[in-house]
């Protein structure tokens, strides 16, 4: 993040704004809306900022800029046409430590000039650290069609309410709970549509009860982050990120999906390494339980679906055991998720008529998968957490009936921007592999299906192929 996203209160305070031409003029409009007292400095001045001037609503100084007009000022804005005049300006007020400004240019400058939507009080600013300034107009569009026109005016009451709730609802959970039931149910609606009247009822109904009802429940949210790539998420597990109090996550968990989740939530890791020691599965049944019988909102966050290799089974078991409240969000497994943005369909009528996923660890009884089955034509098999076991996995298959050319491969980082994905064939692949030098997370995909990838891939870094293959 090159900048840090901060609202000033420019209430009466001096915004020195050297330049009066027609961005001049649009830098002004906006600092009067704060209450700012603007000071424009400049021999040539547009008729409107002349007007306004005259109107007593901005000071004018009809002259060139000299370094004594910084005196006082908290912000500074330099929209002048002269490149070398607005970077003498913008060393000035560096070194006098006042935040400045240069209109396109962003080396000069210590802040940036979002675009903005205004729904006073509440306001959004978009951003694009200024590598384009069209980008941030179109994406504030958007949002200014996404955002209801009266969204202000709820803010107000809300803030309203605020020292009634605190009055009626000591706990800071339960007024938080209170204030998400008014927001995200009929008493905002109402409001949004123009029935404020029925919203505030609706509201103080709430508010009734919340006050006399007993201390909220702990409760568990086992939700599934996808395969990695944020923008996979359902709308669901994003709710669940942003109520939790707190969030149990696996190692592999990205840090995109982490970012989703409230600001304030406790973050605890409680993933492991292959092969290095971790948080055990009673320790974190314990820290669930523990968590939600204080009251409190947990998520435990899985990488892709919790109840596909991911032990949210016996994790719900202790939940029920210990009578704690839970549900379940489910998340775009890995197989699905990487295969796609591989360009690997699990499934086609032309290849494939039945897929299995198996985890590539040993079962803690030695019991091995139906090889047979997962070797047979026209099937495709995916293995979980595969790569320590490659060699075994492959010699498996291949002793149980499945060719050598057959088509295999291996994913690593699938659906995160560094995700590569190597093509081979069984007989191969080891080899390749080896040479590639991969690192778990990886996801192995055997059977005829992944020669489609070549033609089908579309995401990620080149693809490494069998040289064979192609020769």
């Amino acid at each position: 993040m090159n900048y840090f996203p901060v609202f000033f209160d420019l209430d009466a305070q001096k915004v020195l704004v050297v330049g009066a031409g027609e961005v001049a003029l649009r830098k002004v409009e906006l600092l009067m809306r704060t209450g700012a007292a603007v000071t424009v400095v400049a021999p040539d001045i547009h008729p409107e900022l002349m007007r306004r001037a005259g109107a007593g609503l901005i000071k004018l100084a009809l002259r060139e800029f000299v370094p004594e007009d910084l005196s006082g000022a908290r912000l500074v804005i330099v929209a002048t046409s002269h490149r070398a005049l607005n970077r003498w300006i913008a060393n000035l007020s560096e070194s006098r430590g006042i935040p400045v400004n240069v209109v396109d240019d962003r080396e000069a400058s210590r802040f940036i000039v979002p675009a903005i939507v205004d729904r006073d009080p509440v306001l959004v600013a978009v951003a694009t650290s200024g590598t384009s300034p069209v980008l941030a107009r179109r994406l504030r569009e958007r949002l200014e069609a996404l955002i209801p026109k009266r969204i202000g005016e709820a803010a107000l009451w809300l803030r309203s309410m605020r020292r009634t709730a605190k009055s009626q609802l000591r706990d800071i959970g339960a007024r938080r709970r209170f204030f998400e039931a008014v927001v995200d149910g009929p008493a905002m609606r109402r409001f949004i549509d123009g029935d404020a009247q029925g919203a505030r009822r609706i509201a103080q109904q709430l508010l009734s009860t919340s006050s006399t009802a007993p201390r909220a429940a702990g409760e568990v949210a086992l939700v599934g982050a996808g395969p990695g790539d944020a923008e996979l998420l359902t709308l669901k597990a994003l709710r669940a990120l942003q109520d939790a109090d707190v969030i149990l996550h696996d190692r592999l968990v990205s840090r995109s999906v982490l970012d989703m989740a409230r600001r304030d939530a406790e973050l605890i890791c409680v993933g492991k390494a292959a092969g290095n020691l971790g948080s055990t599965q009673e320790q974190i049944n314990q820290l669930l339980i523990e968590h939600a019988s204080a009251g409190k909102r947990v998520v435990r966050l899985k990488g892709g679906d919790p109840f596909v290799f991911g032990r949210g089974g016996e994790e719900l078991e202790a939940l029920a055991a210990a009578r704690i409240n839970f549900s379940v969000v489910p998340g775009i497994t890995a197989a699905a998720g990487c295969a796609a943005y591989a360009g690997i369909p699990l499934t086609h009528r032309d290849y494939a008529h039945s897929v299995s996923f198996v985890t590539g660890h040993a079962d803690k009884t030695g019991k091995e998968p139906d090889w047979r089955a997962l070797s047979a034509p026209g099937h495709t098999a995916v293995f979980y957490m595969g790569l320590a076991r490659l060699e075994h996995i492959v010699a498996r298959l291949l002793e149980h009936g499945a060719s050598p050319t057959l088509p295999a491969g291996l994913i690593v980082q699938g659906t995160l921007p560094q995700q590569r994905v190597i093509v081979a064939t069984l007989a191969t692949l080891v080899k390749i592999a080896a040479r590639a030098a991969l690192e778990s997370p990886a996801l192995l995909v055997v059977g005829e299906v992944v020669a489609l990838h070549e033609s089908l891939a579309w995401f990620g870094m080149p693809k490494i192929l069998d040289a064979s293959q192609s020769a």
